[in-house]
């Protein structure tokens, strides 16, 4: 999932490990770990306490998450119409 990677791409970004940012945010680290693998989806609550643990405000999260789906939605467009 996008958010997942998103999620996981601005923990690295910030230097943070999987295992501090689980808990600041107090989520489970094998279910954050789910998360940033797009193995599980993030409730809005928890989405809200991971942003906190890294200092973002949710709209970073959610604006990058539009900005990789819509990459993603071009791409695929380009594809089906045989502009590679």
């Amino acid at each position: 999932m996008v958010l997942g990677a998103v999620l996981r791409s601005r923990r690295q970004e910030a230097g943070r490990t999987l295992r501090e940012v689980s808990r600041a945010a107090q989520v489970s680290l094998g279910y954050l770990s789910e998360i940033e693998r797009g193995q599980k989806e993030a409730s809005s609550e928890l989405i809200g306490s991971v942003c906190r643990a890294l200092g973002l405000p949710q709209s970073q999260i959610f604006s990058d998450v539009a900005t990789q789906m819509a990459l993603t939605e071009m791409t695929a467009e380009f594809t089906v119409s045989g502009v590679n």
